[in-house]
């Protein structure tokens, strides 16, 4: 396990399970949902990266550029793959300061067919945490290529949630989206709301404007991301956690429709996106 500090900040980090982390806190209070105590399942950890794309492909496959993709199905989500590579490997160490450590994550062609490399730096501040993640195609062709980060957020009885976005995608049979709708016909969160409230939620929002809020009685917890990640994934099961997930693209983009700006980015050989999100915590 990696620990980074920073005045009231603490963060750990264990590269060995999807380089996702174990716990941030803030003087000592969790920013964070903490990873139980010697767990192995990735699901139950803090947060953890999403490469080379986010949240769900139907059914495993899909085609581009000619080829045909059928991609490892987890049976916790069958029929569907979910979430890319990097969360299920172990990552290596680049380098580390007392504040900051970055990481790297090489992935050879399998059932995703194009190698890539993936980076995660983490960045401790006065601020908060600040963390990147990129991807680099080190194909020969071209490939198709989205991130995201996935926090989860500890939820109390008075915790609200206060995001705004244009739109919100529907979901039918397998979480697999259907279409933009206006937020009100899942769940608007744009009036600060109770996460208490909100009925069993886990879709995509899209136009969020970059921010969002828990807000708690004595503290706020801020979400900012970089603007190409335009949509957050929002998900919300009632079991004293949310996720607010910004990403690249919107769920299953592979199958996007000609035409639709859906967030996928197609990757020449060589060249990399990324993105980044922040953290941050003020006391009312």
């Amino acid at each position: 396990m990696i620990v980074l500090q920073h005045g009231g900040w603490r963060l750990a980090v264990r590269p060995e399970l999807g380089c996702s982390i174990a716990s941030l806190t803030h003087g000592g209070r969790d920013v964070l949902r903490p990873t139980p105590e010697g767990a192995t399942d990735i699901l139950q950890t803090a947060c953890f990266p999403l490469v080379p794309y986010a949240n769900r492909i139907a059914d495993g496959r899909f085609s581009f550029g000619g080829q045909a993709v059928s991609l490892p199905v987890h049976d916790r989500f069958a029929p569907h793959a979910l979430h890319g590579d990097g969360w299920l490997a172990s990552w290596t160490l680049l380098e580390q300061s007392e504040a900051s450590a970055r990481f790297i994550h090489r992935h050879d062609a399998d059932g995703w067919p194009w190698p890539y490399e993936a980076v995660q730096t983490f960045a401790l501040t006065a601020s908060g945490l600040r963390i990147d993640l990129s991807v680099l195609n080190l194909g020969e062709t071209p490939a198709p290529a989205g991130l995201g980060l996935h926090p989860y957020f500890p939820v109390g009885d008075q915790t609200r949630l206060q995001l705004t976005a244009e739109a919100v995608w529907a979901v039918g049979a397998g979480l697999i989206p259907t279409a933009p709708v206006r937020p009100a016909e899942v769940f608007d969160w744009s009036p600060g709301p109770r996460v208490a409230d909100a009925p069993f939620v886990d879709n995509c929002y899209a136009g969020w404007g970059g921010t969002a809020h828990l807000i708690e009685p004595d503290r706020t917890i801020t979400v900012t991301a970089s603007s190409n990640a335009g949509w957050a994934h929002v998900y919300a099961p009632g079991l004293g956690y949310c996720c607010v997930e910004p990403v690249t693209h919107r769920p299953d983009a592979v199958h996007a429709p000609d035409g639709e700006d859906s967030g996928l980015v197609v990757l020449e050989p060589g060249r990399a996106l990324s993105m980044w999100m922040e953290i941050a915590v003020a006391d009312a």
